[in-house]
């Protein structure tokens, strides 16, 4: 191994505007950076009480069991399925983009009895589908995607959740791009079991899953028949180590949870709903921005998230080459299609530390200039279609 070679880390400044991660303060990279204690110490178990407490002002919940699994996202969905689902039980999974179908995926080997239901692809799940659904079943859990980061496509929880508690079920709701960025109250709208993850709206480097189960959740979690197939993602036994008996499980990653509690700190000064507010804004600048180029979105007006915007990629345009001209020159990166619409859609990110003004018209600039050289042909008036939405706030 030639040592000379290997030199600092330093890959150099993005401007993150993909469907994750997003940009990171500065704060939260500071917090990171703190020295590296006991995962028992009593400043580290201050540490996660605080964090937990933040964690249930982003979630609207005053559930006991939240806490911040140690994994990504991905990681998230399979502790809330795991610990829920034992072989044989029903389950309905709606499905409206490629995280529904990998929820689909975990119940299939859990041994779950599978039910989907399905939207197209760029569209909210119908509730009247689902009630069909359920129908004459028994099913345990109802799970959808709140925020399919695949589409940008939002399903709203709460006529779904009461289908689901209506037919006996509880409903899981995967939080993954809604959390921190939009209205989620997990509380008022009935949702049961939810994951989230760190390196989206709450603006913090991936590693760490946020959950809440209420108590319905932990009822059927400690009365289970058979032991949870994982054990690192066994919360009856994480549980211990996340409450006042402080019973070791697994060594967690403490300079995660320092960035993370920071990034909640941040959030919470900022205030949820002026935080919300400051997404919808920035996402009303960025449509105008591109339908004045003569562009479209994906996802119907009603039914689209603030914080992640799929763009219908135009015909002549090609998706690599124009995401890679905005990463080479201008330092951008954004998101391409996933899985049905791979190379039919740009998918831009505004999330988090990286949802401002500055980084609208950045975006939109760069993007038009980038098009023109590619000879797609587009309208001028992008900056001034953002500029008119500022104006009138």
């Amino acid at each position: 191994m030639d040592l000379k070679s290997l030199t600092e880390v330093n890959p150099g400044r993005r401007v993150l505007m993909g469907p994750g991660p997003s940009d990171v303060s500065p704060r939260v990279l500071q917090a990171m950076a703190s020295p590296c204690i006991g995962h028992l110490d009593p400043y580290f178990l201050l540490m996660m009480d605080q964090t937990q407490e933040l964690l249930r002002y982003v979630f609207q919940t005053r559930n006991t069991f939240t806490i911040p699994v140690s994994g990504t996202g991905s990681a998230g969905m399979e502790t809330c399925f795991v610990n829920m689902l034992e072989p044989g039980d029903e389950v309905v999974v709606c499905v409206n983009g490629v995280f529904g179908t990998r929820m689909c995926d975990i119940v299939k080997r859990l041994g779950g009895k599978l039910t989907m239901v399905e939207a197209p692809w760029g569209r909210a799940i119908d509730p009247d589908a689902v009630r069909k659904a359920v129908a004459g079943k028994k099913p345990k859990l109802v799970a959808l995607v709140h925020a399919e980061t695949s589409t940008g496509a939002c399903t709203p929880l709460a006529d779904i959740a009461k289908i689901a508690h209506e037919a006996g079920a509880l409903l899981l709701a995967d939080m993954v791009t809604s959390l921190a960025g939009m209205e989620v109250n997990i509380d008022n709208n009935g949702v049961d079991v939810v994951y989230s993850c760190t390196q989206k709206c709450i603006s913090c480097p991936p590693g760490l899953a946020p959950v809440s189960f209420n108590d319905a959740a932990v009822k059927i979690l400690t009365s289970r028949k058979t032991p949870v197939v994982s054990w690192y993602l066994d919360m009856s036994m994480v549980l211990n180590y996340w409450s006042a008996a402080r019973i070791y499980h697994h060594t967690a990653p403490i300079n995660m949870i320092y960035g993370l509690r920071e990034a909640l700190r941040i959030v919470a000064e900022e205030g949820l709903e002026a935080r919300f507010a400051e997404h919808r804004l920035n996402h009303r600048a960025l449509v105008a921005g591109v339908e004045a180029m003569g562009l479209s979105m994906l996802v119907p007006p009603t039914e689209r998230l603030p914080m992640l915007n799929s763009i219908v990629i135009p015909s002549g345009a090609d998706d690599k080459k124009v995401r890679g001209a905005l990463l080479d020159k201008f330092g951008i990166e954004i998101g391409g299609g996933l899985g049905n619409l791979a190379g039919k859609i740009w998918r831009v990110g505004l999330m988090g530390h990286a949802c401002c003004q500055s980084n609208v018209f950045l975006f939109l600039s760069a993007f038009e200039t980038i098009l023109k050289t590619e000879g797609i042909k587009v309208k001028p008036g992008a900056l001034s279609g953002a500029a008119e939405v500022y104006d009138e706030k």
